[in-house]
């Protein structure tokens, strides 16, 4: 039975997985919900037979297709056509090209004749990302622009191999120096296969265009998009077809559009002489039928620091060229005018400060609407500007062309509110405040691993039911992410605050800084305003563990390979002093007891340190994360035990260890499938072990090692190892035989968690196999002398009959255990960002284990001289 430490270790860290899981398993539903129309087309593919050997001997592996839309397209290049790259992704294929739909490729596209484009999409079985593989062919003359798709940029999402490290360190040198444009279309936490935090472009010294757009604030979209979903959504599809045709780029709202294009001027000469407003008069245009013009003064107090500003929400129509994809002919231009009386004015363009298209849900159904999303008619555009208070006649002008009774127009100028509220609190909401009121929360923390729950006091809100333009928010985290949430919330939804920007591991330094904003939109109605008054923030526990379990995981995996070093150097000091090796669970026990003592306030403390963010956490030592590292560390503890439990229940019991081996080999090869059966020998080594001592001695509890002769050594050695043992007295032939059974299980404990380093190139590995074929050449890492010491050590393990290790001379100053301890130092700084370097330094350590305690033994020889006692 395991002792209590491990037993509340084990059982501690099994109901914390379930809780993360359960916490995780529901984030991208609730957190960032999708609405995604599926895409249709009718494609056929063109293989492009001259891309053969002559190009690449691996061009078996590749193929390269002309995609031609059924109805549309001859098999044939157009004459002076742009071609257009497709690159799938891990696991994708050329079939993925959803993105391409039948009015792309149309000659003529929103009314405007274009040069022709033939797309083209590569099919190749292998792991990279096709925006990473796009982005590593720069600089190249030959590529115009590159849009990627869930692209993890700047942190690789398996960080087992340190080729992949070397990759993205060249990326981010081509990202900050290449001029080749790159916009990255990010789908949010609906994702689930990588952190969209690492799908955000870094900032750039250079004057090159880099844009980071995440659908959540895409216009037209406004929805979370899964991993997968992200090539076939129909709103992410129609926008990026508009990018790559009309070299009009992805609108998120964060800029104004580069072009701001007024509908003509406002004359005053005109017999119909514009409509003078009242100050303070909020104008309403319900399905207006007439073109006309407004007049609305402007207070001309000078002496009031407060700013005013000007709001205008128009619906299905257009402002400054900015409305729906498909809007109404209804088009609102806004000037500031000045002149002694309204007759008399002259006027000219106000810009915006603030432009963008937002989402206009519908009351009584989830938001976004699942399998649907929104419509290309949908959207209000809203419209701010901030107007200055001037002595004398200060007009605001506003001018409604094209009117056919459809749509609708709210103008109000007010006082500019901006709250800056200190802390997590209830907020109110000024009445008659305006159409949008701002609050901006400084000392809330914006990070990706925290999570806030905005609570209204009223869910349905009944009044709101025949609003223009219900309550609706809208949280900006960082100047490429913005979410949008309506209030009137009948479906009693969670609206959760959440953002990817901060977040561990990632240069804050290369991205704009994170803040906390709230926006509020609405038509304003009074009745409405009435009963949305206050509302509540307050962290969403839930949600902000699900963001914790998602972005630790190597790390989780990388601490319990730590533990497992610490369990490891634990019993090597303790016979380096003389003692007898102790069993596993002795040393299970031991650290258990020192982590609650030591490990735990110590990795408390240490968090608080403000190391950079590839180490450690990278969380930069923020205090409301601290308690992640104990956490972490207490659920590597338990799993270290509880995969002990199971070595044991695997050790005791009958298993065709042969078979299973075969197998494995026959599934993995022939990338590091050494390693794999490494441990698969070893685990057999001590299953039989086990079985052995049992058959010898039932009533011992020690797990014993088979003594198997090798054969290949030599009979004066044999010989003297057989003389050696008939000297040797019963007791100290226990003695070895525990010690070895002891060093075998230690070891096996720590080679376990080495295990998941490798598993996952293993994976990899197996699809290529699978979809390439068996005899494909793979350049893989075929490094023998990577695991040649583990090798050795198992298969010297599996035979020897005296001691597993000899104890040099020099160990007296320099004791080999404390190579498990720079093990465990590796593991728990470099683990969460470089996982790859903790089975490095176990290979160092390894090899010196294998020289210095092995040595000439393994092919029949003496120990080293001065190595007379046995480790």
């Amino acid at each position: 039975m395991p002792a209590f430490a491990t037993g509340f270790l084990g059982i501690f860290s099994l109901l914390a997985l379930l809780l993360f899981y359960l916490a995780s398993s529901d984030t991208a539903e609730n957190l960032s919900p999708q609405g995604c129309r599926m895409s249709w087309m009718s494609p056929s593919y063109v293989q492009q037979a001259n891309f053969n050997t002559s190009w690449s001997p691996l061009a078996r592996r590749y193929s390269l297709w002309l995609y031609r839309e059924v109805g549309w397209d001859s098999a044939r290049f157009r004459r002076g056509s742009l071609p257009v790259l497709f690159i799938p992704g891990n696991a994708g294929s050329s079939h993925q090209t959803i993105l391409l739909s039948p009015f792309v490729i149309s000659p003529t596209f929103h009314g405007r004749s274009l040069e022709p484009l033939d797309f083209f999409a590569d099919n190749y079985h292998g792991t990279s990302m096709g925006g990473v593989v796009a982005t590593s062919l720069l600089p190249s003359n030959n590529i115009s622009a590159i849009i990627t798709m869930s692209t993890p940029h700047t942190l690789p999402p398996a960080r087992f191999d340190s080729r992949i490290d070397r990759l993205y360190d060249k990326l981010q040198s081509t990202l900050e120096e290449d001029p080749t444009p790159i916009i990255s279309i990010c789908g949010g936490a609906t994702d689930m296969m990588i952190p969209s935090e690492s799908c955000v472009l870094p900032r750039t010294s250079k004057d090159v265009f880099r844009r980071t757009v995440f659908t959540s604030a895409l216009e037209g979209a406004w929805t979370g998009v899964g991993h997968r979903e992200m090539v076939w959504c129909h709103q992410v599809r129609n926008s990026s077809s508009r990018a790559v045709v009309l070299d009009k780029w992805l609108r998120d709202g964060h800029s104004l559009p580069p072009t701001l294009e007024q509908h003509g001027e406002f004359d005053i000469s005109d017999p119909s002489k514009p409509e003078t407003l009242s100050a303070g008069q909020k104008l309403i245009l319900k399905q207006p039928r007439d073109s006309k013009r407004y007049l609305l003064p402007v207070q001309g107090d000078s002496s009031t620091d407060a700013p005013q500003k000007i709001t205008v929400l128009v619906s299905q129509g257009s402002i400054w060229s900015v409305g729906p994809e498909n809007q109404i002919p209804l088009q609102v231009s806004i000037f500031r005018c000045t002149g002694p009386t309204s007759t008399s004015v002259e006027c000219t363009a106000l810009k915006p400060d603030t432009l963008k298209l937002i989402p206009s849900p519908v009351l009584g159904k989830s938001f976004p609407v699942p399998h649907e999303g929104s419509d290309e008619s949908e959207g209000v555009v809203l419209y701010e500007s901030h107007v200055p208070r001037v002595n004398g006649q200060h007009w605001i002008g506003i001018k409604v062309d094209g009117a056919d009774g459809r749509g609708w127009k709210i103008v109000i100028l007010n006082t500019f509110l901006l709250a800056l509220l200190m802390g997590p609190l209830s907020v109110s909401v000024p009445v008659n405040a305006g159409l949008s009121n701002s609050f901006t929360f400084p000392n809330l923390l914006s990070h990706t691993l925290v999570v806030y729950r905005v609570i209204t006091h009223r869910y349905a809100m009944p009044s709101c039911s025949d609003a223009l333009l219900p309550p609706l928010l809208m949280h900006t985290s960082h100047p490429a992410e913005t979410h949008y949430f309506p209030l009137t919330n009948f479906h009693n939804q969670r609206t959760l605050l959440h953002t990817h920007l901060a977040a561990p591991l990632i240069d804050q330094t290369r991205h704009f800084s994170s803040f906390l904003n709230l926006t509020i939109v609405s038509s304003a109605e009074p009745e409405c305003q009435q009963e949305f008054t206050k509302f509540d923030i307050a962290i969403d526990w839930s949600a902000t563990l699900g963001r914790w379990a998602s972005r630790y995981l190597h790390t989780l995996v990388s601490w319990a390979a730590g533990v497992a070093s610490i369990v490891v150097f634990l019993a090597w000091a303790q016979i380096d002093e003389g003692a007898p090796m102790p069993t596993v669970g002795q040393s299970l026990t031991r650290y258990g007891h020192m982590m609650l003592r030591h490990f735990l306030p110590g990795s408390l403390i240490f968090s608080l340190v403000p190391l950079p963010e590839s180490l450690y956490l990278g969380n930069k030592g923020l205090l409301f994360l601290a308690p992640i590292a104990p956490l972490i560390l207490c659920i590597a503890s338990g799993l270290v035990c509880v995969v002990w439990w199971v070595l044991l229940l695997l050790l005791t019991e009958h298993h065709p260890f042969s078979l299973i081996i075969c197998l494995m080999i026959f599934v993995f090869v022939p990338w590091q499938v050494a390693y794999l059966g490494c441990w698969l020998l070893h685990l057999h080594t001590c299953a039989s072990s086990m079985r052995h001592q049992a058959s010898v001695d039932p009533r011992s509890k020690i797990e014993a090692v088979p003594l198997v002769r090798r054969r290949r050594e030599s009979a004066e050695a044999q010989d003297e190892v057989l003389l050696t043992s008939r000297e040797r007295r019963p007791s100290d032939v226990r003695d070895v035989k525990r010690d070895n059974i002891n060093h075998n299980m230690h070891l096996l404990l720590l080679m376990t968690w080495l295990l998941p380093l490798t598993a996952p190139v293993l994976a990899v590995w197996v699809r290529t196999l699978l979809t390439a074929g068996y005899t494909t050449p793979f350049d893989g890492d075929h490094n023998f002398l990577a695991v040649l010491p583990f090798l050795i050590l198992v298969d010297f393990a599996s035979w020897t009959p005296g001691p597993l290790f000899e104890k040099t001379r020099f160990e007296k100053r320099i004791p080999l255990h404390w190579l498990f301890a720079v093990m465990a130092g590796t593991a728990f700084i470099y683990g969460s960002r470089k996982p790859y370097l903790v089975l490095d330094v176990a290979r160092v350590a390894m090899w010196i284990i294998v020289i210095c305690k092995i040595g000439r033994r393994y092919w029949g020889g003496s120990p080293w001289t001065g190595g007379s006692d046995s480790a």
